[in-house]
């Protein structure tokens, strides 16, 4: 089967990457981004785009009308193209048998029963890039087959993502690996060779893993699950040094200089966030319970269990370092993304941290480079603080200075790159003292900062108070 045509619906944060690179890469081919909503395909076609990523602005604005276009148009682009890439953000159920770890596949099924409508006539591959659970790729060809039109053949893929926000474009430029999941029918295989021959135009064969749509499914939790988990291990481990005066980084590196284990994903914080991390984890110990599996499904939840632990430990390290009592004390928060380089909040450990810091009393200066203000208030504002009263001792700010005045304590919760080019004298100077700098994500230079006079306090990492500096007035002559 020649691919012409393809398109792709869904998850902003999937479809825009995925298809600036597939018409970078693949110039006879028009690439096509649908979305009923027009304000967002609006932002597609300017230089304001919906999504921050590095990169990905030069790449859609090379190709984009060359032949990469972005409709409304949604029928028409389905019926139009070859192969059609369903890369749905799927929720976790919030109601109902598995609230709180099932995903909820609502949007699997409207996406399908659009597809089948769509659809007149002819071949379509329809290729589920959506992160979801074991088995939703069979919801999606359950209900295309049952609602096809006389005439039509379709063949459902499955194509997991693994991309990480504020690295997309690189990661579907450079993937470690790209998995093909299908039935393992002749038509089924024969589907999956023509997807393997699109990625294959910049990919290498070798990196392209063919397997049933199951095994492809599971994997992607899998891979999720693995990463959490060590991230939770360093970040277990992080306590265990400051109680021991062991320092995290000399342990981390000791750990990553085993070539059995490797130096990937072993830096401390204050718990990982991001939506597939804690959606994918849900999903497998959901899975693992409805397959009669308590045992595993327990070992999993306790990945969970300890990034919440090391967020509110982190928190709690502010309050008692501030003697006790954060009320009406000023503090910044600086870096609101769950990691640089994104303006993605899913789940970032900042908006726990916050909310038990509001609860607390404090005062709070936020600034992120990338994250609006809409974003951090509609992240925080919730039923559980009190709306009102969480609203006066909330301000975002433009810039970490003005962030910074007259505040008690910075509190870092975002790695940005910008922030270790700051002034910290500057800031240092329009603090109250002592002045406090919790690093949560242990990347600053904690030696020059004590040095200017800050009270350093990291995670994984404990140092002797600091001999307090005392401001002496000059003798009158």
């Amino acid at each position: 089967m020649k691919i012409n045509q393809v398109c792709s619906f869904g998850a902003k944060e999937i479809c825009g990457p995925l298809c600036a690179v597939l018409a970078d890469q693949c110039s006879e081919i028009t690439v096509t981004l649908v979305d009923p909503d027009t304000s967002l395909i609006q932002q597609w076609k300017t230089n304001k785009l919906p999504i921050y990523e590095p990169s990905l602005l030069a790449l859609i604005e090379k190709n984009r009308e060359r032949n990469l276009y972005f409709s409304s148009s949604v029928k028409e682009a389905i019926r139009s193209a070859d192969v059609i890439f369903v890369a749905l953000d799927l929720p976790t159920k919030t109601f109902g048998v598995g609230k709180g770890r099932a995903p909820n596949l609502n949007l699997v099924e409207r996406a399908a029963r659009l597809i089948a409508a769509s659809v007149e006539t002819g071949t379509k591959i329809v290729v589920d890039k959506s992160t979801a659970s074991v088995h939703a790729s069979e919801t999606l060809r359950s209900i295309l087959l049952a609602n096809k039109a006389p005439g039509c053949c379709f063949q459902v893929l499955t194509n997991p993502e693994f991309l990480s926000s504020g690295s997309a474009v690189d990661d579907l430029m450079h993937p470690d690996r790209v998995l093909i999941g299908c039935d393992q029918s002749v038509e089924g295989r024969e589907a999956a060779a023509t997807l393997s021959s699109l990625y294959e135009r910049w990919i290498s064969r070798e990196r392209i893993l063919h397997m049933n749509s199951w095994s492809s499914e599971l994997a992607k939790l899998a891979s999720n699950a693995f990463l959490a988990q060590r991230i939770a291990s360093i970040n277990a481990m992080s306590a265990v040094c400051e109680s021991t005066g062991a320092d995290i980084h000399e342990v981390a590196s000791a750990i990553g200089s085993d070539s059995r284990i490797g130096s990937e994903f072993l830096h401390v914080g204050p718990g990982f966030g991001g939506k597939c991390f804690h959606k994918d984890l849900r999903s497998l110990i959901y899975l693992c319970e409805c397959m009669g599996q308590p045992e595993v499904a327990s070992y999993w939840q306790s990945i969970l269990d300890i990034n919440d632990f090391q967020r509110r430990r982190f928190s709690c390290g502010i309050v008692n370092t501030l003697f006790s009592t954060v009320t009406n004390k000023c503090l910044a928060v600086l870096g609101f993304a769950y990691k640089n380089d994104t303006r993605d909040t899913s789940e970032s450990p900042s908006i726990g941290v916050c909310k038990q810091l509001l609860d607390e009393g404090a005062i709070l200066n936020i600034y992120d480079p990338e994250v609006s203000k809409d974003q951090i208030l509609q992240d925080l504002l919730d039923r559980s603080i009190g709306q009102d009263k969480a609203v006066k001792r909330l301000v975002v700010h433009d810039d970490a200075y003005s962030a910074a005045e007259n505040c008690h304590a910075l509190v870092f919760c975002t790695e940005w790159s910008e922030f270790q080019d700051l002034d910290y004298n500057r800031l240092y100077g329009s603090m109250k003292k002592p002045a406090f700098l919790f690093d949560g994500r242990s990347f600053l230079d904690h030696e020059k900062l004590r040095n200017i006079g800050f009270d350093v306090r990291t995670i994984g990492k404990r140092f002797s108070r600091p001999p307090v500096k005392r401001m002496h007035a000059l003798s009158s002559v």
